[in-house]
């Protein structure tokens, strides 16, 4: 029995070595260490396959943490700044500080592969999709886009998470918020919100995800209140009916749920998701905004013509501001010392000082003003009839100074032409702190702005779909504790690579090697043919001729199919009617076009097929176009 027992433990010993050896031969990431002038800087790049291997195509966390040499203390508000390419060639390391003073320039030919201070922008459309521009990649207009987002049903409002890497998007038809992963850029789940979910917002620690429920007939309005941990609806309150501007404390505390047709504002205990008071603010409230150097909840009331200002401790108001009727959006700078309400019935700005709670300037705007973001130097309003955005030097606030204001045009026609505009801002900060993006929802194109200019620098049309409004997502490596500073990334081709990582004090320059493997599976996916859609006008006459172009490419080098004579576009009436199918012919190396007849009003999806290729209809990404109709003149 001994002697059974000793062989069964010499077996289970001799296994873990086995497993020991094999778990060994399996690399898990990489990671370096380096010490230069007093300076430890740890390199670690860590798959987030179950394998443990960096591989081409898969995702990976780059995490870098900076300490003291000497002490191992951590070296926080550091900036790196970081860069993934190609190896350099056995022998020439120190080229590496060459290299990052070539990315520093922005050198077009010599760009990194992967830049980690890089961002990306969301467009948000008027179907059911969203639209990822990576901006650094676009030259001269020609739009880099890195993937579309389908959704159950068209958007309206988002939100996202403190880190950017969860995107909570609302879809009023749907009933539904749909959570997009923006490391991947897919959806993870279609989360259901009560009825008409319009407004969604994300209490400042994260936990809850509010949605605020237009109230149909017959129907309470309120809020939808859920848990982004198990993403399940946790609390549904009856808040008032009309629509809901949702605010909260800067603690998370207490929430504030406007309700306009009620004409109230509802305070709502966050731990226990109980309704605390109801507090009247007038018969419209429009706008909440909470200042947290005054410590007090702004709402406006443009029928009213007021601003309430409620003590966000003691929940009493403190006093009501008579501002003028034909007031709307509120917010406030990123320091809470001003608040900048818009009026569009007078096309103007009307400036706050949360000090002492009073309007302290006015000046006119672009017409009929209705949104509003920040830079750390600049207020930009977009007005919905006119295509001009205005500026506001946020140094020339305050009470006995002049206001400085500037403006530009984004676009060739005013946002209201469009019709149908979502919730969501159509104005978003760069990553970039003295620059905006803005979308033109008539021309389809979202416009770069760097201040200092006296135009747009660039625009970034979103063929196949429809913008209307954009958001920025910074993908760049965030401090996500003192000293460690980390990102997200997706690898590259297969080979070995460098980072080079740059920090200022003191200053270093150095390049960690890595190794990323062959992908199998986008090998495969590769040496499939693909479609290309070439629509440069998403919008046409009902009735009127036109055509659909696209390009056929296959292969790593993007190959254009020539030749191909079973080329076929089928495209139908949304929501569903009968499709119709007609031949391509190719006008181009590999560039092949059809002749559609729209002959209804309304929007129009384009598949691409071919039997020869092994291209079912359906397997490729869709187009849209929108047919409008046109008005008959008549004679006097």
């Amino acid at each position: 029995m001994k002697a059974l027992h000793n062989a069964s433990s010499l077996l289970l010993f001799t296994g873990l070595l086995a497993v020991q050896a094999h778990a060994a031969e399996v690399p898990v990431g990489v990671s370096e260490r380096l010490v230069r002038d007093g300076v430890a800087i740890e390199f670690e790049a860590r798959p987030l396959g179950s394998d443990g291997v960096l591989t081409e195509g898969m995702f990976a966390d780059i995490r870098l943490r900076l300490t003291d040499a000497t002490t191992g203390q951590p070296l926080a508000g550091q900036v790196p700044g970081a860069w993934l390419d190609q190896a350099l060639p056995e022998g020439q390391a120190d080229q590496c500080k060459v290299r990052i003073g070539t990315y520093l320039k922005g050198v077009l030919s010599a760009r990194a592969m992967v830049d980690l201070n890089s961002y990306y922008l969301v467009v948000m459309n008027k179907d059911s999709a969203l639209t990822v521009i990576d901006p650094v990649t676009s030259v001269g207009g020609i739009t880099s886009t890195l993937t579309r987002v389908a959704l159950k049903r068209p958007p309206m409002d988002w939100a996202a998470s403190t880190d950017d890497r969860l995107l909570y998007v609302s879809m009023p038809s749907a009933g539904e918020v749909a959570v997009v992963d923006t490391a991947e850029f897919k959806v993870l789940a279609s989360l259901p919100a009560g009825p008409e979910p319009v407004r969604v917002a994300l209490q400042p620690d994260g936990r809850y995800l509010w949605v605020g429920n237009n109230a149909r007939r017959g129907e309470k309005g309120g809020v939808t209140v859920i848990d982004t941990q198990t993403r399940k609806s946790v609390a549904t309150l009856a808040t008032g009916d009309g629509h809901h501007e949702i605010a909260f404390s800067a603690d998370s505390r207490h929430a504030f749920v406007s309700s306009r047709e009620s004409g109230r504002v509802t305070v709502v205990d966050v731990a226990s998701l109980k309704r605390v008071k109801d507090i009247e603010t007038g018969p419209s409230p429009l706008s909440l905004a909470l200042s947290a150097l005054s410590g007090a909840l702004y709402v406006s009331d443009g029928q009213a013509g007021t601003i309430t200002v409620i003590d966000a401790l003691s929940l009493k108001v403190r006093k009501v501001i008579d501002a003028g009727h034909g007031l709307g959006p509120l917010r406030f700078t990123q320091d809470g010392r001003f608040g900048l309400a818009l009026n569009s019935l007078d096309d103007q700005v009307l400036v706050l000082d949360a000090g002492s709670d009073e309007i302290v300037q006015r000046a006119e705007v672009t017409a009929e003003p209705y949104q509003l973001v920040f830079t750390r130097n600049y207020a930009y309003v977009r007005g919905l009839a006119s295509p001009k955005v205005t500026m506001i030097n946020l140094e020339s606030l305050g009470k006995g100074k002049q206001m400085i204001v500037q403006g530009f045009d984004a676009g060739p026609a005013a946002p209201k032409l469009a019709g149908d505009l979502p919730l969501a801002d159509s104005l978003s900060q760069a990553r970039d702190e003295g620059a905006v993006f803005v979308v033109n929802p008539v021309d389809n194109t979202t416009y770069f702005y760097m201040e200092g200019m006296n135009a747009p620098m660039t625009g970034y049309l979103n063929r196949g779909h429809t913008s209307r409004a954009a958001r920025v997502i910074d993908r760049s490596m965030r401090e996500v504790e003192p000293g460690l500073f980390s990102t997200r990334i997706k690898l590259p081709a297969p080979g070995k690579f460098d980072l080079a990582v740059a920090i200022n004090q003191p200053n270093v320059a150095h390049c960690f090697r890595t190794e990323v493997q062959p992908n199998k599976a986008l090998a495969a996916q590769r040496s499939k043919p693909r479609v290309e859609f070439l629509i440069d006008q998403p919008r046409v006459a009902a009735g009127a001729s036109a055509k659909a172009r696209f390009r056929i490419l296959q292969g790593s080098g993007d190959q254009p199919r020539t030749g191909i004579a079973d080329v076929r576009v089928r495209y139908f009436l949304a929501p569903a009617s009968r499709p119709h199918e007609v031949a391509a012919v190719e006008v181009g190396e590999g560039i092949y076009e059809a002749p559609i007849e729209l002959k209804t009003a309304g929007a129009y999806y384009l598949h691409v097929g071919s039997s020869s290729l092994g291209m079912p209809f359906g397997s490729q990404p869709y187009a849209s176009l929108r047919a409008v109709a046109v008005q008959a003149r008549t004679n006097p």
